[in-house]
């Protein structure tokens, strides 16, 4: 199948793994991922029926009326990319219009103005929930209608849930379900992570809690496959999984000379 791009940036963004993602993922009835993010294995595999979920609540919401009112969502969408909507100011403005807001429809329009306006597509959150990536400066902002309605039609498989993993692993279906796992990944230096993408940040106990989920999955009669940096703490933390290990190039990195080669670690829990 053609590769197919999501239509929001998106820090971590697997469009250029979705093919080795693939090979680990086995023919099955229903896809489950508790991290969706910007879509890309949702858009690149080809299951009868997805489970997509987030914690971020913005993401789900703007997936649940693209998925239901794609007409209305995209038109009202595109107004917001024009050239005055495109300075600091005005993003400043519109970014604590959103921050401001508790309407759904207003909140998901914003939210895709936000991501392909703002400093390398960053999806972050303070402590106290408001977006706070600042503006990016871009020359004209692309607008994905075409990805948008691509999105929408295969949306028409997906159930879009909003939860945390622990409590989506609590709901998983009868067996045999296959589970994709893209977690926010373990940082490769102790400076190396940006500030939280949700208001609680994912922490170390959060990745070996995953990991003890994955094996109760796989006991339960599920194939799990996770993401994640290769590096010795996530192969002691996915010590029980079969584990593979290929290079890829670092997606966000402030300076584009910076953005080289990091090693991408794939755990496998397959069906027993």
């Amino acid at each position: 199948m053609a590769k197919q791009r999501a239509f929001l940036k998106w820090a971590g963004g697997k469009y250029n793994l979705a093919e080795a993602i693939r090979q680990h993922l086995p023919v099955g009835d229903l896809l489950v991922e508790p991290f969706v993010g910007a879509g890309s294995v949702f858009l690149n595999t080809d299951y009868p029926a997805y489970v997509l979920n987030d914690i971020n609540a913005d993401l789900i919401g703007l997936y649940r009326l693209l998925q239901s009112q794609p007409d209305m969502l995209i038109g009202a969408a595109q107004q917001f990319f024009t050239q005055q909507n495109n300075n600091k100011e005005r993003f400043l403005e519109l970014r604590q219009q959103f921050n401001q807001s508790e309407d759904l429809l207003e909140r998901s329009l914003l939210f895709l103005y936000l991501n392909r306006h703002c400093f390398n597509g960053l999806c972050r959150y303070n402590q106290s929930g408001l977006f706070n990536v600042p503006f990016g400066k871009y020359k004209k902002p692309y607008f994905p209608a075409a990805e948008m309605w691509r999105f929408a039609e295969k949306a028409q498989k997906a159930e879009f849930t909003c939860l945390s993993y622990p409590e989506l692993f609590a709901r998983l279906p009868a067996p045999p379900t296959v589970i994709y796992c893209d977690p926010p990944y373990v940082p490769l230096s102790k400076t190396a992570s940006f500030t939280s993408y949700a208001k609680n940040s994912f922490t170390f106990d959060d990745q070996a809690e995953l990991a003890n989920l994955a094996e109760a999955a796989q006991a339960a009669g599920h194939t799990v496959v996770i993401s994640n940096h290769d590096t010795p703490l996530t192969r002691k933390i996915y010590a029980g999984a079969e584990l593979d290990s290929i290079q890829v190039g670092r997606s966000i990195s402030q300076k584009g000379s910076s953005r080289g080669k990091v090693a991408e670690l794939f755990a496998i829990y397959r069906q027993k």
